[in-house]
């Protein structure tokens, strides 16, 4: 992967970013462990791809690209499948985003981006539509200068692959414990024909560690949002009381019938902060209690934050502010 192979990987890349046309959004959930974690093609077959971008020392003035290719899962360049990095939420399995350290430019001091993803076309009847991108995350061996990011992307083939949305959320600091993290786009008429991806990246150099774990990803459509009182196809988020609140407030949210449902809380950067129901509920009326504190148990402080209910038919939030 050394640079006087650029000009046929390149090529390649763009070959393999070539629009399909007729395909609308498709949601996509994955927690990894329905994928065969021995296996090199497992997260090709799933449809995830990888890219490399290459910068000089400076970490500005860009040298070249490769890819597209399909997604490993040999544990020596961009990603692999692992076993056993989880909590109960997590499971067994977990997805590991790191550099190529097959790229030997790392020896040189240069900068290695590494970005593995998923992709599709974005089509007219998306127009209108605000997308979500969901996942937890914690970290791995990021080490030395080494950074990392999650984001959701656009591409437009007729600018010359030009980039039109960067969207990220940054992983270098997110802690050993794993996290909830929120990203999202509206799509408007311009992005139609445009590449949509999401995933994640790494830049490193001198082979520096820089691997972060993911797990629970969801890409979906938001379709709900601060009505009050209105129901999400068979379930009712309403809102909390107190509120404002201090140190504690109740979350009460109804079901017409028996449902999986997820009951979080989020800053305004859309980090998830705390994971207070996740399980199986019947039909009824429910209360939640929140006492202002995050999974890890610690305080959060004093703010905005937003309460998100979710269920197979999609996702309702409402506005809670704490003060102190």
């Amino acid at each position: 992967m050394r640079e006087r192979a650029v000009s046929i990987l390149v090529i390649a890349g763009l070959v393999g970013l070539l629009p399909v046309a007729g395909r609308a959004l498709t949601p996509y959930s994955q927690d990894f462990e329905s994928l065969n974690q021995a296996s090199a093609t497992a997260l090709a077959n799933d449809g995830w791809l990888v890219y490399g971008n290459v910068f000089a020392p400076d970490g500005v003035t860009y040298l070249y690209g490769y890819g597209p290719y399909p997604a490993p899962n040999d544990g020596y360049a961009f990603c692999q499948l692992v076993l056993g990095e989880g909590g109960v939420e997590q499971g067994a399995k977990q997805l590991v985003s790191f550099s190529d350290y097959e790229n030997l430019d790392h020896a040189d001091g240069n900068i290695i981006e590494a970005n593995v993803y998923r992709e599709q076309v974005v089509t007219a009847d998306a127009v209108g539509q605000t997308w979500v991108f969901d996942f937890q995350a914690k970290l791995g061996n990021l080490e030395g200068s080494s950074t990392a990011a999650a984001f959701i992307k656009t591409i437009n083939p007729s600018a010359g692959y030009a980039m039109t949305n960067f969207i990220p959320a940054d992983m270098t600091n997110t802690p050993v414990t794993w996290m909830g993290y929120s990203l999202s786009i509206t799509i408007d008429a311009s992005l139609v024909g445009q590449i949509l991806q999401i995933g994640f990246l790494n830049r490193a150099t001198n082979y520096e560690g820089s691997g972060v774990f993911y797990d629970n990803l969801s890409f979906h459509i938001l379709d709900m949002t601060d009505v009050p009182g209105q129901a999400l196809a068979g379930a009712t988020l309403r809102q909390n009381h107190p509120n404002p609140f201090n140190p504690s407030t109740q979350i009460e949210f109804a079901l017409d019938r028996p449902s999986r449902v997820e009951l979080c809380v989020f800053d305004l950067a859309g980090r998830r902060i705390a994971t207070l129901r996740r399980d199986d509920l019947g039909a009824g009326e429910h209360v939640v209690t929140w006492n202002g504190r995050s999974d890890a148990g610690t305080p959060v402080p004093a703010g905005q934050y937003r309460c998100v209910l979710k269920t197979a038919a999609g996702r309702v939030s409402r506005s809670m502010a704490l003060v102190k």
